[in-house]
């Protein structure tokens, strides 16, 4: 058998002694970032812990390594999340009902439309239920609250104190959007709308609700459900920092990569071409885009000629 040294044998294979520590040193650093993504995405998750690996990234945003990349590794070391199907109704018909106001709706500022919708969790082996109202251009949480019944007081609770964050003058005409439930007919709860000059708008389906309903499953399944709660008193404990976080922490692509929060604190100072103009789309409608466009009399006229519409 011939010996070889190890540069005769680096010049057989055609490569030198210093391309294979130049190859042996980026692998050491490539596994050291990847250290440290996981670090990140580890004490991410501490805090989300239902986020999926898309929006693990864009938080990160870690320097060297795609979202692709990103994504598939992290499904590979097990990182996926597993949504739990939605099988109960927290809708109980209501005999009083409104028409639909926001179908084909443009949104180009705060507090046009406000969406609010039910949902359910369980904890320590019962049910309870959680009211979110949120404003659909910037999906900020403006009030919610946290129950153990589906009586209507959760929903005057969550409108008082959506009602409270938004200033008077700036709710006047600002469209309240919701199912079909008895709890959003409650003499009590119209009579709120009505003092703040708010129309009333209503769906006939889940579909048509769907901002607020994704607002319900990411609040459940990324920040409660991993948490295994155990209490009613935990439930509302983590409810209220799961709003403040998602608010203030998680960012929207729509957004330009900034918490609800941070958006809507900063809209105004954005070029008007750079502001978010996006239409509510409804099944409902065939054509939904050109009804919108009409509906809100938007042609290439207005102050929004190089917009992007964003359609959720």
């Amino acid at each position: 058998m011939t010996d070889y040294s190890l540069n005769a044998l680096y010049e057989v294979i055609g490569i030198t002694k210093q391309g294979v520590w130049d190859h042996f040193r980026r692998e050491a650093a490539e596994l050291e970032m990847i250290r440290e993504v996981i670090a990140q995405v580890d004490a991410r998750r501490a805090e989300h812990r239902g986020e999926g690996r898309e929006k693990l990234y864009w938080q990160i945003k870690p320097d060297r390594m795609g979202r692709d990349k990103f994504c598939d590794m992290f499904m590979q070391l097990g990182y996926g999340v597993r949504r739990p199907a939605n099988r109960m109704r927290t809708t109980i018909a209501a005999h009083k009902v409104f028409d639909n106001l926001i179908e084909g709706r443009l949104v180009s500022v705060p507090h046009q439309v406000w969406q609010s919708d039910i949902t359910y969790i369980k904890v320590g082996g019962r049910f309870y239920y959680l009211t979110f109202i949120i404003d659909v251009y910037t999906r900020r949480i403006v009030g919610y609250a946290v129950s153990d019944n589906l009586r209507a007081e959760a929903n005057i609770k969550a409108l008082q104190r959506a009602l409270a964050s938004v200033g008077c003058e700036q709710l006047a005409g600002c469209v309240h959007h919701s199912d079909r439930g008895s709890q959003y007919t409650d003499g009590r709860y119209l009579k709120m709308l009505r003092a703040h000059h708010m129309p009333i708008s209503m769906g006939e389906r889940a579909q048509d609700n769907a901002f607020a309903e994704r607002v319900n499953g990411v609040i459940k399944n990324e920040y409660l459900i991993p948490r295994s709660l155990k209490t009613f008193r935990q439930l509302s404990y983590y409810s209220k920092q799961a709003v403040a976080d998602y608010n203030t922490k998680r960012h929207y692509g729509s957004l330009r990569r900034c918490s609800p929060a941070e958006y809507e604190a900063s809209w105004r100072e954005l070029p008007t071409h750079k502001q978010k103009v996006e239409v509510i789309r409804s099944e409902n409608t065939p054509n939904f885009l050109q009804a919108s466009l009409q509906s809100n009399a938007f042609d290439t006229s207005c102050k929004y000629p190089y917009c992007t519409l964003h359609i959720n």
